[in-house]
């Protein structure tokens, strides 16, 4: 089933009854109007908008949500790598509650858990396998980023080093979700600035960052996607040297 009548279906399973006329434009604008002009692949609207669910704290969106990213090209496998990479971008307090409604939706359609594991570093190789992803990431400037201070350190070893090292997703997914959580949650324009950049040095350039804010304006409105517009605009700047 397409995003389209799946996600028009379990809104109005909730709204037809209630509220018919929000129903009607929730549905045509989020569903249809947005979903026909953002050009971009099932796949990529679902998981931007599963991060960008995470980063606004949307539990109840993302609950209905994720059945539709999960019938639209995403596994069981990368929700749960959006869930986890969140984790460093959001904190715990957040996210936790997140981790019951995604397996109890993942259960609910037969899927096993735990999944088969993702690590590929350990406790004693995370703060080299994390030092070596930033740089190829960020550039050589992040070399010895971690003897800067304890935070630094955490930053390596634990954000890079235990999420951006993992299977299931590439480096330019991550970097894309990552993008969305902090567009998502406000209040991180010097981070989400940054991480404009990487995306934009990754590939995801300007034209893909602008249709992944596009994709999710119906989720988190307007003020937070026009914030994340000038920011887009100002990585690009930066990294291209054109407006």
């Amino acid at each position: 089933m397409s995003i389209k009548k799946s996600a028009q279906n379990a809104h109005a399973t909730l709204l037809e009854k209630t509220d018919p006329e929000a129903l009607e434009r929730i549905n045509h604008f989020a569903f249809d109007e947005v979903q026909r002009d953002v050009d971009l692949p099932d796949r990529t609207k679902m998981l931007s908008t599963l991060a960008y669910l995470l980063g606004m704290q949307g539990i109840d969106e993302y609950k209905i949500m994720l059945p539709v990213a999960l019938d639209n090209g995403v596994t069981p496998v990368e929700a749960k790598e959006v869930l986890y990479q969140s984790v460093d971008y959001l904190g715990l307090g957040r996210v936790f509650p997140f981790f019951k409604a995604t397996n109890d939706v993942l259960l609910a359609r037969g899927v096993e858990l735990p999944l088969e594991g993702q690590a590929t570093t350990t406790m004693e190789d995370r703060l080299e396998k994390g030092e070596e992803t930033q740089i190829r990431l960020f550039g050589l400037q992040m070399k010895d980023f971690a003897k800067k201070g304890i935070i630094n350190k955490w930053l390596v070893d634990n954000c890079f080093g235990d999420y951006y090292t993992r299977k299931g997703l590439s480096d330019n997914d991550r970097e894309m979700i990552t993008f969305c959580y902090l567009a998502a949650q406000g209040g991180c324009e010097p981070q989400l600035l940054s991480h404009a950049q990487a995306n934009i040095k990754l590939g995801n350039d300007k034209d893909f960052l602008m249709k992944v804010i596009e994709q999710n304006v119906p989720f988190i409105g307007y003020p937070r996607s026009l914030n994340a517009v000038r920011i887009v605009n100002e990585a690009d700047q930066k990294v291209n040297g054109k407006d």
